[in-house]
């Protein structure tokens, strides 16, 4: 609902920004904007927002989801990914340009803002690196991000041209955030359908090695380096990766990384079912890869989690595990799955800064603070709320999600952004 004044009772403040930090607060927005913060606020015009152990932060940004839309709508729309995003506790999300047609000039990036317009998720589009996806003609880089492209990218189509790369690098050194690459090398990924390791050979399945990220890895920090321009790697997945981006940290060099939720919460050792909803990719690792990157996660040598949502028919998946595609739905399920990962040594704290205030340093965005004169863009959630996450939760047109059934620990509550409250405690 659309609320003049909001006044958010007694919660706990989780951010690191704020001079409130980890402190219980009443906090007053008026048109958008923080203008009171004290141990108790009376305001009896105001819209009131209260619930046991509430929590606020940030609103939660998602640095990359596909939304399908335009070209596969029959997966996902703008609309309806909002409303997974929404159910998700984001305020913010960027898509991948891999749509049909792709995200490659100004039109496109301006179509995603007018069907986002009514909603009080913030959707940002990348723009693609290269015309059509191809990876052979540089894009119109420089008219997209004029029309709002929040950065660049492939999406999840690896770029087997470092010309193409090196171009981008240098042409966008001076106007663009960090071009986003996703490190796979095809021809060493060839046929894979999940993680190269003593799973695969069990299971009878081609597997995925590390090595393929690892050698597009390289050559793109290589390449960073040439053009003096940092970058960003997507989806990190493997121990071996995590070991050359500390490295490449202690010498200096500028890059930022994330990783996908489906890496941090399984191991390979969950395929022996054969459940094609756990087909992603980079593919899920060993456990060896999966504490190596909660590891990177605490010493910020991985800046991000990301949802990595991605939507499938489901054709494509109730089928045999080598034909079915690469994809999980992650938006609703998100924050709980996150939760559980606090008995592994990730804290609430980090958890916070990986998707509410580091997504948005990586794109050069401010960050909204609990904060007075901070304008009102805000994740409510409960982090402790234990639920069994069900088929009726999901916004999603997919249904490809492995956590149906799951008990997930921590539940978003609500969000608030544009001036609107949407509360969703009693759901």
């Amino acid at each position: 609902m659309d609320s003049g004044k909001i006044l958010i009772k007694q919660a706990k403040i989780v951010d690191p920004n704020s001079s409130h930090h980890l402190q219980v607060k009443d906090i007053l927005i008026e048109n958008d904007v923080v203008i009171e913060i004290a141990d108790s606020i009376d305001a009896k015009d105001a819209q009131v927002v209260e619930h046991n152990n509430l929590h606020i932060s940030p609103g939660w940004f998602d640095l990359r989801a596909n939304f399908c839309d335009p070209g596969h709508e029959e997966r996902e729309d703008i609309e309806s990914g909002i409303h997974a995003a929404i159910f998700g506790g984001f305020t913010g999300v960027a898509v991948s340009p891999e749509t049909s047609p792709a995200i490659d000039n100004k039109a496109a990036i301006e179509y995603v803002y007018q069907r986002a317009e009514e909603f009080p998720v913030n959707v940002l589009p990348y723009g693609s690196l290269s015309k059509g996806l191809q990876g052979e003609e540089l894009s119109e880089m420089y008219d997209m991000y004029q029309s709002g492209a929040v950065g660049f990218s492939h999406g999840k189509k690896p770029v087997a041209n470092a010309a193409l790369i090196k171009l981008a690098l240098l042409y966008g050194k001076e106007f663009a955030p960090p071009i986003h690459v996703f490190s796979m090398d095809e021809s060493l990924a060839y046929k894979g359908q999940m993680h190269e390791g003593e799973v695969s050979t069990y299971l009878g399945l081609k597997g995925i090695p590390a090595l393929a990220e690892e050698v597009t890895l390289l050559r793109d920090l290589h390449l960073s380096e040439y053009a003096e321009n940092a970058i960003h790697f997507m989806a990190i997945s493997s121990e071996s990766g995590v070991s050359l981006l500390r490295n490449a940290h202690s010498l200096g060099k500028p890059f930022t990384a994330d990783v996908a939720l489906a890496n941090l919460i399984f191991t390979d050792e969950a395929l022996d079912t054969y459940d094609s909803n756990l087909k992603v990719s980079p593919p899920i690792r060993a456990k060896k890869d999966r504490e190596a990157l909660i590891k990177a996660l605490n010493e910020e040598i991985i800046q991000v989690i990301t949802s990595d949502h991605t939507p499938v028919d489901v054709e494509y998946k109730k089928c045999e595990f080598d034909q079915a595609d690469f994809g999980m739905i992650t938006l609703e399920s998100f924050f709980g799955a996150l939760g559980n990962l606090r008995e592994d040594g990730l804290n609430l704290e980090q958890i916070i800064k990986c998707i509410a205030i580091n997504p948005r340093k990586v794109l050069g965005m401010e960050t909204p603070s609990v904060e007075v004169n901070s304008w009102g863009e805000f994740t409510l959630f409960d982090p402790d709320h234990k639920w069994t996450f069900g088929k009726e939760y999901i916004q999603s047109k997919s249904r490809n999600t492995p956590f149906i059934g799951k008990e997930l620990t921590g539940k978003p509550l609500g969000i608030i952004n544009n001036n609107i409250l949407v509360w969703m405690a009693e759901k």
